[in-house]
Formats: C-alpha cells, sequence, structure tokens
C-alpha cells in the first residue's frame, strides 16, 4: 500500500482531512493471503435469511498481480450449512482440504495461509455518489503445478 501506515496515539496529531483514495483492482483473478480472522456472531436482521450463527470474519490480503501494492477485504464465513460449500471452497483454496474428503475445520491455522480468490467489482451509491469496491467472488482450488516448481499451490 502507498502512504505511511502506521498507528495513531491517544494524544497524537491530526491533521490528513482526506479519506484517500480506494485502490479497487480489476475483476480478475489473484493471490491472496489470511492476515486476520476474528470469531464472530451472525444475527439477522430480517427473517427468512440466514439464522443466527457463528461467523469468522476473515481479513483476506489481495496482491496486485504485479506484486507492487494490496487491498485487504472482509469476508465473513458463515458456519451453517446453508453455507458449507463456501466454508469448503475457502479451505481447498488455502490447501487445508481436498475435494470429496471431510475436513474438521481448524480456524487456528488460517492466519498465514495462501491461495487464489476471484475478485469482483460492485458499484454502489453512498450519500449520493457512485463508488466502487472490490469483493470476493469465490475462492479457487490450488493450481496444479510440478512438485519442483518454486510457488506450488499458487
Amino acid at each position: 500500500m502507498s502512504g505511511e501506515d502506521r498507528v495513531l496515539g491517544w494524544e497524537d496529531e491530526i491533521s490528513n482531512d482526506s479519506l484517500g483514495p480506494s485502490t479497487i483492482f480489476a475483476p480478475g483473478e489473484y493471490q491472496y493471503e489470511i492476515v486476520n480472522v476474528v470469531r464472530g456472531r451472525h444475527t439477522p436482521k430480517e427473517t427468512g435469511k440466514l439464522p443466527e450463527c457463528p461467523k469468522a470474519e476473515v481479513t483476506v490480503r489481495v496482491y496486485a498481480k504485479d506484486g507492487s501494492e494490496y487491498i485487504d477485504l472482509k469476508e465473513n464465513l458463515f458456519l451453517h450449512s446453508r453455507c458449507e460449500g463456501m466454508l469448503c471452497q475457502f479451505f481447498r483454496s488455502i490447501g487445508h482440504r481436498k475435494h470429496g474428503e471431510p475436513l474438521v475445520m481448524d480456524w487456528k491455522k488460517v492466519v498465514g495461509c495462501r491461495g487464489r480468490c476471484k475478485v469482483s467489482l460492485r458499484e454502489y451509491t453512498m450519500d449520493g455518489e457512485k463508488r466502487q469496491a472490490n469483493d470476493i467472488k469465490a475462492f479457487l482450488d490450488p493450481k496444479m503445478v510440478p512438485a519442483a516448481a518454486p510457488d506450488a499451490g499458487f
């Protein structure tokens, strides 16, 4: 990421009024790394959708194709049988699961794992202004590469 990223102290002086331009990636396939997982709880705002259940709030660091920058995307993975396909897709993508094999999810081993994902572009309106954001459309299976390749799994 460009700019100076730093933690602010409670009594630090601030002066930058700009929210700064958000980096937006073109839709496509990208490499990622899991940088954080927080256990949370999904509480639905409407009935008829997914019921209350645990969720993993995953921070996915998606890297530009040339590696020059990255974006952090938040992905909620709901621990519910309706979302089991997405959970399987996620764990296959990071190499913890193979197609058709059962897996006991071990969230403690997720941070630092890498994989590939498909990124989409979403348009929305906020305060009367049209904006864009990236979303993860799918977690992709690891590429099949020869065992001697240096980046096996990407």
